[in-house]
């Protein structure tokens, strides 16, 4: 059973929360949801989806963690100006951990230092930002380069679960 993060504030996509965790959760993984206030309710975009935040970055470390999802909508654009929400991300990719994005999500790779070199596709609106941080954008379902998984839409979620389940280790 691998132990996964999800970054996560007010706003994010339902479906690009919700799809991941379903996924994640039937495979026999535990999630924890991290966020700027522990025990906060979210409410997704879409106003569907409302999960509590279990802790901030204060509480835990990466190192607590085999992995990282960060899923879109306007939840990762709040969460880039919280440094310790960044300095978390930013210790997932300096020890080299999975970290899985979709849609809006890699834009909190950007202030994280974790585009620089690394192949990857986002939501078309964001795609300069990644470009301008070094990045190599590409309009893929899915891109794996690396510890980074990315993927562009909801459309894409079936691929972008069967990546990650793909690329953490078995339940058992």
């Amino acid at each position: 059973m691998a132990n996964i993060a999800i970054v996560i504030d007010n706003d994010f996509e339902d479906s690009e929360f919700e799809e991941p965790a379903r996924c994640l959760k039937e495979a026999g993984h535990r999630l924890t949801l991290v966020g700027t206030e522990k025990g906060k309710r979210l409410t997704g975009k879409q106003g569907d989806s409302h999960p509590t935040v279990d802790c901030t970055p204060d509480d835990v470390a990466a190192d607590d963690f085999d992995a990282l999802l960060i899923p879109g909508g306007y939840s990762p654009d709040k969460l880039r100006t919280h440094g310790n929400i960044v300095e978390f991300v930013k210790a997932f990719h300096t020890s080299g951990k999975l970290i899985a994005a979709v849609c809006h999500g890699p834009s909190l790779l950007v202030d994280a230092d974790a585009v620089r070199g690394h192949r990857l596709t986002s939501w078309p609106s964001i795609r300069r930002d990644l470009t301008n941080a070094g990045g190599d954008v590409v309009d893929q379902e899915v891109v794996v380069d690396g510890n980074l998984i990315t993927s562009r839409k909801p459309d894409d979620l079936p691929a972008f679960c069967d990546a990650i389940l793909s690329h953490l280790p078995e339940p058992g």
